[in-house]
């Protein structure tokens, strides 16, 4: 039986900044927390345990990436350089550009290096604390290409040390065979694809691209009553470009999340607050993309709605791979707070994969999933760009992770 005490950290438990313990300790066996609290306080039960001193590092529970399309083929840069010459991401899309690049790329590769490239991805995500993260289809947009991207996704869960939730989203674009006729699309979603991949265990969510460039209200709807025929939870890629009303279907709906939300209205924000649904922002597409809509924070702070960050990595608008780089991009561009920020990558991030009881927190029962972080204060990490910060990074109680470069770890003075 593998059992272990961690002391000498300072921790945050629930990834709130202000709520933290100094000189704590964690008490791990079989992979679970038992025990946690002040280190003097440490039960006679476990005082034997093999020790791991982490120094003073400060320990926050395993990031949560709740936002990515990780799986994809090839890569858009060639765009990048014609919106740095003036065109607009919709300009790019509507001459077959976009999203539909990217899909002619997914449908040629194989398995095989669709796994090699998205590892390459997951990797330095999982190097910065990353211990769940959420992975979407939709570069398929047929049933087979489909398919592969969430066989692959599902494939990096077994074979990396990360718990991944994947999400259909068929009702990404529309494929060109499907041209002009979106609703025998929509048909084809909900008809033929959900149903068969469902069957295979492939799916834990579904998520549709509402917008002028992707599909209608109706069509959004329709999806989300043949996911919840299925007893599937939904989301929304919502308001990124326009108001549209999508983030009220979604939150009719009892989604997970709303997603971008760059256009979102106050009636909007007081219909997720009312169904629960979190906001997920995503500061780097916006930075990519040179958006200068900003969400309304304000109104989402007035109503309490919860906030989670995530990457959205992608090839057209967000190719990030750093989870601490789009915290930084939220405080400076959407001006979170440090600790909103933190909160937005574990707690409320984990909410909006619908796994608050798996991940976003540290506590006794739970699987030992935790960061510990080569910082004096909390805001050191959404404060440095491109440092490595994560010191060790344990999953199931185990290092799955170690960086020994530089200095040791500091004392954890305080967390402002």
């Amino acid at each position: 039986m593998e059992e272990r005490v961690w002391q000498n950290l300072h921790l945050c438990a629930r990834g709130d900044p202000d709520d933290t313990l100094a000189d704590a300790a964690l008490a791990v066996c079989e992979g679970k927390v038992v025990w946690m609290g002040p280190l003097h306080e440490l039960p006679t039960d476990f005082a034997a345990w093999p020790r791991e001193d982490l120094q003073g590092a400060w320990v926050t529970p395993s990031l949560v990436d709740c936002h990515t399309h990780l799986v994809f083929g090839g890569h858009r840069a060639g765009e990048f350089a014609l919106r740095l010459a003036g065109a607009s991401y919709e300009e790019i899309a509507r001459r077959g550009g976009g999203i539909l690049s990217t899909v002619k790329e997914t449908r040629a590769a194989d398995e095989a290096t669709l796994f090699f490239e998205a590892a390459r991805r997951l990797e330095p995500l999982i190097a910065e604390g990353v211990g769940a993260i959420e992975i979407k289809s939709g570069y398929g947009l047929d049933l087979a290409s489909e398919r592969k991207m969430l066989r692959v996704a599902r494939e990096l869960g077994r074979r990396y040390p990360v718990s991944v939730y994947t999400t259909f989203l068929g009702a990404h674009a529309l494929p060109p065979e499907f041209a002009g006729r979106a609703d025998a699309y929509i048909d084809e979603v909900c008809e033929r694809m959900m149903p068969a991949l469902v069957d295979e265990g492939l799916i834990d969510a579904v998520d549709v691209f509402c917008e002028r460039i992707g599909f209608t209200l109706a069509q959004s709807e329709r999806v989300f009553d043949a996911a919840l025929r299925r007893g599937l939870r939904v989301k929304m890629h919502a308001e990124q470009l326009s108001a549209n009303g999508g983030a009220a279907l979604a939150a009719r709906y009892r989604a997970l999340s709303a997603d971008h939300l760059e256009y979102l209205d106050e009636a909007g924000v007081a219909a997720l607050k009312e169904a629960d649904t979190v906001a997920v922002l995503l500061p780097a597409a916006y930075y990519f993309i040179r958006e200068t809509k900003l969400p309304p924070l304000d109104l989402l702070r007035r109503y309490k709605v919860p906030i989670a960050i995530a990457t959205d990595c992608n090839p057209g608008t967000s190719p990030t791979t750093s989870l601490l780089a789009t915290m930084n991009m939220a405080c400076t561009l959407f001006r979170l707070t440090a600790a909103e920020a933190l909160k937005g990558v574990t707690c409320h991030a984990a909410s909006a994969l619908g796994a608050a009881s798996r991940h976003g927190a540290i506590e006794a029962g739970r699987q030992a999933d935790f960061v510990a972080w080569r910082v004096d204060t909390l805001a050191e990490l959404p404060y440095w760009i491109g440092r490595p910060l994560a010191a060790r990074v344990v999953r199931g109680g185990m290092t799955v992770y170690a960086n020994h470069a530089g200095d040791a770890l500091p004392s954890g003075r305080s967390v402002t």
